[in-house]
């Protein structure tokens, strides 16, 4: 039997790092919990032929919004999907064009001063984690993010919920993302 957290190998040693002890609480709010856990930020609207598309993996605030994979195709490599950001308050968007990337974006130094201080210890230990893994630094703010492949994804992502979301539902993800209505 597979004792796995996931088929994600990328996921996996993160969640390596964060069972151990110095690897607890390294960035504000962010948590990895069940993979694929089934949260259904539709509120039961979308058939689950939509919801499979979505890999839910971990908190990204201690307020209940999540990181979820999304299965924008078929590709085989989990890790090379965008991930999604669902935020309480209703807030949505494409977080990272990939794992790494979010990975990257998680090693930032976190805005709050008290977090700062108190994830500091942690952060520093989960930077020589990133680095041995997978080579990467923290970003340093110019150019860290593909802006336009988030793009790209942003409008693929509206495409694919205008698939089969009611009107009220669509109008909400397009507001959350600040779109017009999707074209293919």
């Amino acid at each position: 039997m597979n004792d796995a957290y996931s088929p994600v190998p990328e996921l996996n040693s993160l969640k390596e790092f964060q069972d151990s002890p110095e690897g607890q609480f390294f960035a504000p709010g962010f948590e990895l919990f069940k993979y694929d856990k089934g949260l259904d930020w539709f509120c039961g609207e979308a058939p689950d032929a939509y919801l499979d598309r979505l890999i839910p993996f971990a908190y990204a605030t201690s307020s209940g919004s999540y990181y979820a994979l999304w299965r924008c195709d078929d590709r085989t490599d989990l890790a090379t999907l965008p991930v999604i950001f669902f935020g309480d308050e209703g807030d949505l968007c494409i977080e990272a064009c990939n794992l790494c990337e979010l990975f990257r974006l998680l090693a930032a130094e976190p805005d709050d001063p008290e977090d700062r201080a108190r994830l500091a210890s942690p952060r520093q230990r989960y930077h020589a984690w990133l680095q041995r893994n997978f080579g990467l630094t923290p970003p340093d703010g110019t150019g860290d993010v593909d802006g336009e492949v988030l793009a790209e994804y942003t409008r693929r992502f509206a495409v694919w919920v205008s698939e089969f979301a009611s009107e009220d539902l669509l109008e909400d993800v397009l507001g959350a993302l600040d779109l017009d209505v999707p074209t293919p």
